[in-house]
C-alpha cells in the first residue's frame, strides 16, 4: 500500500482487480477544504482512459510491474517468441498481448516487455524505427487530391501514409507510438 503523496508518471495500481498506469497527476490545494489529487490513467490491458479523484493522503494499491529488455526472435502462428537478453531465456507471448506492435516489429530487434507476476502484459517499442518500403505507387507531381500523401507498405506488412516523393526500397522513420511517417533516412 501506497499513499497518493507517492504517485508519478508510469507508476502502476491495482484498481478493483485490474492494472492501471498513471499518464498525468496534479496535486491541487484548493483555498477551501482538504487538498486533493487528480489523475488520470490508462488500463495496461485494454488502453481504456479513466480520470479518478483521490483525496490527499489516501492509501493506494500499487503494483509490480517488471520491465525486462527483450530480443524479438520470430512469429510462432498467431504468437510472437522473444528471447531474454540477461539469462537467454525465451517466452511466447499473445498476438493480443503484443498488438499494434507487431507492425513495427523486425526480427532482431530489442523491445521492453512489461510483465507482472509472470504474464506479460504489454510490449514496448522504442519511440521511432527505421522500416524499408517494400511497395509504393509512383506518385504523380500534379496528385494533391489525398493531401500529398499516398499508402506505402513497409518490410513488416504495416501500411502507413507517407509524402508523394518516397520511392519504393527507401529506408523511412516511423513513430511506433502513431504509424506517422517521420522522413527518409539514407
Amino acid at each position: 500500500m501506497a499513499s497518493t503523496t507517492d504517485i508519478k508518471n508510469g507508476q502502476v495500481l491495482k484498481i478493483e482487480g485490474q492494472l492501471w498506469t498513471i499518464m498525468e497527476f496534479q496535486h491541487v490545494k484548493p483555498g477551501k477544504g482538504g487538498a486533493f489529487v487528480r489523475t488520470k490513467m490508462r488500463n495496461v490491458l485494454t488502453g481504456r482512459v479513466l480520470e479518478k479523484t483521490y483525496n490527499a493522503g489516501a492509501k493506494i494499491e500499487t503494483a509490480t510491474v517488471d520491465r525486462r529488455d527483450y530480443q524479438y526472435l520470430y512469429q510462432d502462428g498467431e504468437d510472437f517468441v522473444f528471447m531474454d537478453l540477461s539469462d537467454y531465456d525465451q517466452i511466447t507471448v499473445l498476438g493480443n498481448t503484443v498488438g499494434d506492435a507487431a507492425g513495427f516489429m523486425l526480427e532482431s530487434q530489442n523491445v521492453t516487455i512489461a510483465m507482472h507476476e509472470g504474464s506479460p502484459l504489454y510490449v514496448e517499442l522504442p519511440p521511432s524505427v527505421v522500416l524499408e518500403i517494400t511497395y509504393t505507387e509512383p506518385g504523380l507531381q500534379g496528385d494533391r487530391s489525398s493531401a500529398g500523401t499516398k499508402p506505402a507498405t513497409l518490410e513488416t506488412g504495416k501500411e502507413i501514409q507517407v509524402p508523394l516523393f518516397v520511392n519504393q526500397n527507401t529506408k523511412v522513420k516511423v513513430d511506433t507510438r502513431t504509424g506517422d511517417y517521420l522522413g527518409r533516412v539514407s
